[in-house]
């Protein structure tokens, strides 16, 4: 009998996280990021209220890019424009894992996502479903890599993802809708209408999504709705939105060396399914006291659902969830100007609570079943100040985090591995940067990040005991370089890590091999760079380079490879933009070899390929109407990114989950 959290039955228990799309929530101030064409006015949020000043090292994806893109989700956008790599999800959804700096197989838990303020990268073992959002609601994505654990909390150490929405235009009126049609049986309907009076606005988004995807048994049907009002004046602000996901899924499974060589499309899992519904009430706020500003959100998501599945021995898993997380965060800034400096002062406070509670059982042939109920908590309560000074040609920043966590487990079966244990943590950050002239650069930053483990993970240690907190000391010295059209910024960067959260497949488990552990001591580190040119008035070119090495640095597989982690991954984007209503791009990714999830000794002698992939799109504007065609992996390559290895003593080259081949998707919009 495999492990219940194995690498085939992980995605029977990642459930998707309902995200929403709301508004923003604080005062819009103009600053200007390069598309590798020209400077267009957007706006960052860096202190957790909105600034003229990316932070340090930001990458920041506008509407317009996305729009450019063709990018159909949020997740979709990130990786093509920033080039983020992304490791397929298992579950069949439309969220790659997404990997800042190097974290493999648990990159989900060491990044943290957040829409407007409300964190949806929550306490349990799955990615931050960015799907869910409308993507013609989203005015822009911030990408920050590194620690960033004093404005953001746990699980940030490999970096942030802030999504930030549009807010609606006083008496306007505006919609759009958008179908698209691909292999696979894919099916996307999304409608967004928005509406706006002197002082009042209402908005909804509508989004149907059905897809066969490339493997058996993998199909994916998923509805979301997302609405608010909300009520503005000259300096203040007040709304509330409600956002809904259904989703049913079917789980494919992995394959072996031989079945994947065989036929990378087919299952050996054909009855394993999961369903999902969630929804998320926000009320937000904010008001304006010319050098003062407040803001706060208060949230509460609540989700259900169930899954199943049976394994290789015949046994069956049956698993009913219900989950909810209820989130405030309010704070103030208080920012001072003279003609030599300005500075930015902002404290706040973070509570959250989340409580999961699950029932299940599997039933073993011949063994009879075994059940499992359990319910797990976690409370936090943070206290964060960040001070932000600007001169001329340097900025100054630093901060400090201290945050009290209260977790709770209760098995109903079995008592004894019952725990109710509080802890704190604190992180630190120092980070500045200087203007030596007008074309060169220079930054750095220090710091401390966290994250602890969520309740999948405590649950699946030895004898379900609660796992110590990950430590991060951080690092990072980088320049950029610009000018006229062109712009590149290159970082090294170091991630010493203590207490490292991270499933070994070697242990023994009380269901089968591999249990949650504390690894001894790790280290990321490696090289960014991030260049974009123009390369004539119509064609310009953008590139994302990464080297990192993840090893284990003591004990006894000191010098060992992390798995799952590619040392190189490169992506390169062609963009044709002749202002006449024509778009184009042509984008490659490739991604080096990496060790098999399984192989933690690193000994199987063998690695995940690396592979290559190319797509591109086309499309042109008539009018109100506007019409694309796009491809993904164009060449057809049969790859793979996410492997595990069998880790009950077969090949090491098992536990294979198939990439999909050639996508080819025709999309047709009207805006009104």
């Amino acid at each position: 009998m495999t492990s219940v959290l194995s690498h085939r039955s992980i995605a029977a228990f990642k459930p998707l996280a309902l995200v929403s799309a709301l508004a923003t929530v604080s005062f819009p101030v103009a600053a200007q990021v390069e598309t590798g064409q020209q400077l267009i006015p957007v706006t960052v949020s860096g202190s957790r209220f909105e600034s003229s000043i990316a932070p340090i090292g930001a990458i920041v994806i506008t509407a317009e890019q996305i729009r450019e893109s063709g990018s159909s989700n949020v997740n979709e956008a990130i990786r093509k424009i920033a080039g983020v790599f992304g490791r397929q999800n298992l579950s069949g959804t439309s969220d790659s894992s997404l990997d800042l700096r190097g974290f493999g197989a648990n990159s989900d838990q060491n990044v943290a996502v957040f829409v407007d303020g409300i964190r949806i990268s929550e306490n349990e073992l799955q990615p931050a479903m960015m799907s869910a959002i409308a993507i013609e609601t989203v005015e822009r994505i911030e990408i920050v890599r590194g620690g960033s654990s004093v404005l953001y909390g746990e699980g940030s150490t490999g970096g942030t993802i802030q999504i930030i929405t549009k807010r609606g235009l006083a008496n306007t009126t505006s919609g759009s809708v958008v179908a698209e049609v691909g292999n696979f049986g894919y099916q996307d309907m999304r409608a967004s209408l928005s509406k706006g009076w002197d002082s009042f606005a209402l908005n909804a988004n509508l989004g149907s999504l059905r897809t066969d995807n490339y493997r058996k048994n993998s199909e994916l049907k998923q509805d979301n709705f997302s609405g608010g009002l909300q009520w503005a004046s000259k300096i203040s602000r007040i709304g509330l939105r409600v956002d809904s996901l259904r989703q049913d899924a079917r789980f494919p499974g992995s394959l072996t060396e031989a079945q994947y060589l065989q036929n990378p499309r087919q299952t050996m899992n054909p009855f394993d399914y999961g369903s999902t519904d969630s929804d998320r009430y926000t009320l937000f706020g904010e008001i304006n006291l010319k050098d003062i500003q407040l803001a706060a959100e208060l949230s509460r998501r609540d989700k259900k659902g169930n899954s199943f599945g049976i394994d290789s021995f015949d046994g069956k898993t049956l698993s009913d969830f219900k989950s909810n997380v209820t989130q405030f965060s309010p704070r103030v800034r208080y920012i001072s100007k003279s003609a030599q400096y300005s500075n930015e002062f902002v404290v706040g406070v973070d509570f959250a609570e989340s409580k999961n509670m699950r029932d299940g059982v599997y039933q073993s042939n011949g063994f009879g079943d075994f059940p499992s109920a359990s319910e797990t908590s976690q409370q936090s309560k943070a206290i964060y100040a960040r001070n932000d000074l600007r001169f001329e040609k340097t900025q100054i920043s630093f901060g400090f985090r201290h945050e009290k966590f209260d977790q709770d487990f209760r098995n109903k079966i079995d008592a004894t591995k019952n725990y109710d244990e509080s802890f704190s943590l604190n992180a630190f950050d120092l980070q500045g940067s200087y203007q030596i002239s007008n074309l060169i650069k220079v930054f750095s930053k220090i710091g401390r990040s966290y994250r602890v483990a969520n309740a999948d993970e405590n649950s699946y240690s030895f004898n379900n005991e609660r796992l110590r907190p990950q430590r991060s000391n951080d690092f990072e010295f980088g320049s950029s370089i610009e000018l006229n059209k062109t712009k590149l910024v290159a970082k090294v960067f170091r991630h010493n890590l203590k207490d490292e959260i991270f499933f070994n497949p070697t242990l023994p488990g009380s269901l089968g091999t591999g249990v949650n552990v504390n690894l001894d001591k790790t280290r990321r580190q490696g090289v960014e760079i991030d260049a974009t040119t123009g390369l004539s008035e119509t064609f310009s070119l953008s590139a994302f380079l990464q080297h990192v090495s993840a090893k284990l640095v003591s004990g006894p597989n000191d010098g060992n490879d992390m798995v799952l982690v590619p040392k190189n991954t490169a992506t390169l984007r062609l963009n044709w933009l002749p202002g006449n209503g024509q778009t184009a791009y042509v984008g490659a990714q490739w991604v080096d070899s990496q060790l098999y999830g399984g192989d933690f000794t690193n000994t199987c002698g063998v690695r995940i390929p690396a592979y290559a992939t190319l797509d591109a799109r086309y499309s042109i504007k008539l009018g109100t109407w506007e019409f694309a065609l796009s491809g993904s992996n164009l060449t057809d390559k049969n790859y793979f990114g996410q492997a595990f290895g069998d880790t009950n003593g077969g090949s090491c080259k098992d536990g294979i989950y198939p990439n999909a081949g050639r996508a080819l998707k025709f999309t047709a919009r009207i805006n009104f």
